[in-house]
């Protein structure tokens, strides 16, 4: 684990968010309908495309093999009265329809090349010569002339049929275009509502699961039980919510335990705090300072204006330490009420100096406050010392012991320092007016 509290295997796996989650879900469903629609598209202009090939080629090729099938047999029929009735009048008629026949045949062939149409064309062309005879006298007998007549159309009926053949299988082929387009896109359609819905379904169960927990947890943290785990996997926002919630939960239990071992006069946190912030300096390899404050002649103002004026100025004492400190030395500093009137503040060497000079200067500013007028301007108060001596005691002042420690020197744990400031605290206390001394020896390395 590192100091962030992951873990190796946690970094290197990678983080599929809700949000991934949530996109590779409509991704894969976007892909899909793309897919369904490509496929529908591609469809429809497969099936337009053979639409427009039978109405433009194939029903106007068969509509037009009909055409020839009535001019030949027209043409047969004028040729059939020519013979008996001699009249122009047939043969004209005859060409007319001659001149039909070949445009429509031309036309057909501009459309399609098959080798029906050569075969056609072939056997028209032996009915023109006989017809041709018929028209010039050469001929009277209408036998040969019938024959080449049935001969081409039977290759008219023969291209009619083949073309129907043709157009009844490209009509099969574009029924199974279409089967095959409608159901691939109802499959792609399908599946891609199929992926969505799974993939909505995952993240709304996993959620929902991980709010339950969440707010089990959130009970059994109110409850008291701050090593409770909901146990709510990493990966993605709800894992990082509850390894968040897990972080906070160790802070709680911290702050309870800084909470009650706090003075419940000035809320700073008591001698266990102290001892753990302490261990924990030492343990960083790092220099630092600690500064005992102790409040000079206490005991003979809390005789004379009684325990609630002793308490309210422990209280002043303590808001002065701390926001002086705070605001020098930042949010990293530490400040501690041992008890009574002893204090601790942990911080930064390089403000100590500083935060020192602030203390003091506005404890003597303010604890003027404290006294009567008549014990300002005498400067001190009659009472007592712990020995049951009478004597005066002056305004009351603040010595600060302070001690620059680091690991290796000679204070090794919080207790070796709490000795050593004591014996300065002793030396300070022994100055008039308020006080700070630095100790900067060093031990053995």
């Amino acid at each position: 684990m590192n100091r962030h509290g992951t873990s190796p295997s946690e970094r290197q796996t990678p983080r599929l968010t809700l949000v991934k989650k949530i996109i590779a879900g409509y991704s894969a469903m976007a892909f899909f309908t793309i897919a369904a629609l490509t496929f529908a598209t591609y469809g429809l202009f497969s099936l337009h495309r053979t639409a427009r090939e039978i109405a433009k080629t194939d029903l106007v090729f068969i509509n037009e093999s009909q055409q020839l099938r009535e001019s030949i047999v027209a043409q047969e029929r004028y040729a059939g009265k020519y013979l008996i009735l001699g009249s122009n009048e047939f043969k004209e008629l005859f060409t007319k329809r001659e001149d039909e026949f070949i445009g429509i045949l031309t036309s057909m062939q501009r459309k399609k090349n098959l080798p029906e149409l050569t075969t056609l064309m072939s056997n028209y062309a032996q009915y023109r010569r006989l017809a041709n005879t018929v028209f010039t006298g050469e001929s009277k007998s209408p036998v040969a002339l019938q024959a080449a007549a049935a001969r081409v159309i039977s290759s008219i009926d023969t291209i009619s049929t083949n073309e129907q053949v043709r157009l009844n299988t490209k009509l099969e082929s574009a029924d199974q275009r279409q089967q095959w387009t409608v159901s691939w896109t109802l499959i792609l359609s399908f599946t891609g509502f199929l992926l969505a819905t799974a993939v909505a379904t995952y993240v709304t169960f996993s959620i929902s699961t991980a709010i339950r927990k969440l707010k089990k947890a959130t009970h059994r943290i109110a409850e008291g039980e701050f090593d409770y785990d909901p146990q709510i996997p990493p990966g993605d926002e709800i894992g990082d919510l509850a390894r968040d919630f897990t972080h906070m939960a160790a802070r709680l239990k911290e702050l309870e335990q800084m909470s009650l071992d706090a003075s419940p006069l000035t809320r700073l946190p008591g001698n266990i705090a102290i001892e753990r912030v302490l261990n924990k300096r030492l343990s960083s390899c790092l220099p630092f300072a600690v500064c005992y404050v102790d409040l000079d002649n206490f005991k003979a103002y809390n005789d004379r204006y009684g325990y609630i004026k002793g308490s309210e100025l422990i209280k002043m004492s303590g808001e002065i330490i701390y926001e002086e400190t705070t605001r020098l030395a930042g949010d990293d500093a530490f400040v501690g009420h041992v008890g009574g009137d002893d204090f601790v503040i942990v911080l930064e060497a390089d403000n100590a100096e500083e935060v020192c000079k602030a203390v003091t200067a506005r404890f003597d500013r303010d604890i003027v406050a404290h006294y009567t007028q008549e014990d300002v301007a005498r400067g001190s108060i009659e009472g007592v010392d712990r020995y049951g001596v009478h004597r005066t005691f002056p305004i009351m002042t603040v010595s600060i012991a302070v001690l620059i420690c680091q690991h290796g020197d000679e204070y090794d744990s919080a207790v070796e320092i709490a000795r050593t400031a004591a014996q300065i605290k002793d030396h300070v206390k022994g100055q008039p007016g308020s006080n700070f001394f630095i100790n900067r020896r060093k031990g053995k390395r």
